[in-house]
């Protein structure tokens, strides 16, 4: 049997290419001072060899690994795979490598998910569901990492959030089903209890009782396109039905609708008016057409981004002062609202 081929050492590549161990590191260090004819050298003899620089021993040398670790669970649903592609792409262009750990949402995964993060030395961690312990994010903090919880509103002094402006956009939903001259407006929502939910289903509901409603509330199951199927079939056999329903995020509106039309007969939006959440993909297709909130989502990976490549990790945590950033969630009308109904309106 031949024997398993060792990594090929930067002592080699300088050997070949006749120059000095360090004129190596430089050739392989952006902007590092070294002849051109130096790097053309080094790095032909680097592909002779197989060489490939070990940016982890690296990276610990100067106490940063490079390893940023996305915490994500539901990595299926069409938000959270696009929100966490859209990370990854923005984390290499940084020059980081990004390890994603799939966690089930429950806070004991969560908290086991991110208490791996210490074993590889990551620089940051980036929470994109569940919330994790407080201890356990205590310790990331007091270990040296950049904390980043995306649509978690936490209370850490030290962790950087990035929110979406969830009662902004939940006010401009009554508005825009107003005026439609919807009247009976419902909120559904799921029984998931995050913070970014609950913030767009208590929003929803306050601006509805201050514009003079009184809207129909259906929380119940995980925020999923069955649950707003199943929210359908229990609000459209009640005495009082909706004639508009604010739904918390697009994939239990697309369930919604597609009971609505099919189990029901209700035309969309002529009897029925349905706004949704996150914009995802199906949120465009022809059979939806729904009108939603568009998370921003190019926008929180830059932010992630610029978060990582300057931030202090490798600091105590009383070194370090979070950052809260809150991002405009814009409006995309589309065909499950009417048109305002102009009757309706003062003027």
């Amino acid at each position: 049997m031949k024997p398993a081929r060792s990594f090929v050492s930067a002592e080699e590549v300088a050997r070949l290419a006749g120059v000095s161990r360090s004129a190596v590191s430089r050739a392989f260090t952006p902007g590092a001072s070294v002849s051109e004819e130096t790097r053309k050298r080094v790095m032909e003899a680097a592909q002779n060899l197989g060489y490939h620089v070990n940016h982890l021993a690296r990276g610990l040398m100067r106490q940063q690994s490079g390893i940023v670790c996305l915490i994500v669970s539901d990595v299926d649903t069409p938000f959270q795979s696009r929100l966490a592609r859209n990370l990854i792409g923005r984390l290499q262009q940084a020059g980081k490598v990004a390890m994603v750990i799939n966690s089930s949402g429950s806070p004991e995964a969560v908290a086991g998910a991110v208490r791996q993060t210490l074993n590889y030395r990551a620089d940051a961690t980036v929470v994109l569901s569940g919330t994790p312990d407080r201890a356990i994010a205590r310790t990331c903090l007091d270990h040296g990492q950049e904390l980043i919880l995306i649509n978690r509103d936490q209370d850490f002094d030290e962790a950087h959030t990035i929110t979406v402006a969830n009662r902004d956009a939940a006010r401009q939903a009554v508005l825009a089903f107003e005026r439609a001259g919807c009247r009976r407006l419902a909120c559904v929502t799921s029984q998931a209890g995050t913070p970014s939910l609950a913030e767009r289903e208590q929003a929803f509901l306050q601006a509805a009782r201050q514009a003079g409603f009184e809207p129909i509330h259906w929380r119940q199951g995980r925020t999923t396109y069955e649950t707003g199927a199943e929210a359908a079939r229990a609000l459209f056999t009640r005495q009082v039905t909706p004639d508009a329903a604010f739904c918390i995020n697009d994939l239990m509106a697309c369930g919604f609708v597609d009971a609505a039309r099919k189990e029901f007969g209700l035309r969309v939006p002529e009897d029925l008016c349905v706004i949704g959440f996150d914009d995802i993909e199906q949120a465009g297709w022809r059979a939806y057409d729904l009108t939603t909130f568009a998370q921003p989502i190019d926008r929180i990976a830059d932010k992630v981004a610029v978060l990582v490549r300057d931030g202090s990790a490798g600091g105590r945590s009383g070194d370090r002062i979070g950052t809260r950033t809150c991002l405009d969630a814009p409006l995309i009308w589309r065909g499950t609202v009417r048109a305002p109904d102009l009757s309706q309106q003062d003027g």
